[in-house]
């Protein structure tokens, strides 16, 4: 009998770096066992550098809509990953038996210039991110 995917959503504040980057991360690394998304409490759009970063990693984020995490409430989300400490504040509620896990992800964000020289901090904030879905992963299946 085939498994159930978990569906996991990745929240930060505008939805346009951290979560989509760890969106990315998550489907490329492990789809098969994941339905996964991303949204903000402020969404705006997807920064041209967290495109460009994922690139490198030969993953394609430039498809990816930032949306507002109201519009998952009813979703049958299993898993909400809050990826900023606003976003872990400003959470709406899930149904109590959605998990609900938090990682303090340092942002990257400095404006929405595309600039070669911010290019290492979306690199430093991908890795960080890459670390915890590894673990994330590994927790998973491990129960």
């Amino acid at each position: 009998m085939k498994r159930k995917k978990i569906k996991v959503l990745f929240v930060c504040t505008g939805n346009s770096c951290r979560s989509q980057i760890a969106e990315g991360l998550l489907r490329s690394k492990a789809g098969e066992c994941f339905e996964v998304y991303s949204a903000g409490s402020h969404p705006s759009h997807v920064h041209p550098m967290a495109i460009e970063i994922m690139k490198e990693k030969e993953i394609d984020i430039s498809n990816h809509t930032s949306d507002h995490v109201d519009n998952y409430l009813e979703f049958g989300i299993d898993v909400v990953i809050t990826v900023c400490d606003s976003a872990n504040q400003l959470c709406p509620t899930f149904p109590v038996n959605v998990k609900k896990i938090h990682w303090s992800i340092e942002d990257p964000f400095r404006g929405w210039t595309y600039e070669v020289s911010q290019l290492d901090s979306f690199r430093k904030t991908m890795e960080d991110i890459e670390k915890k879905i590894t673990n994330f992963i590994k927790d998973s299946f491990d129960n």
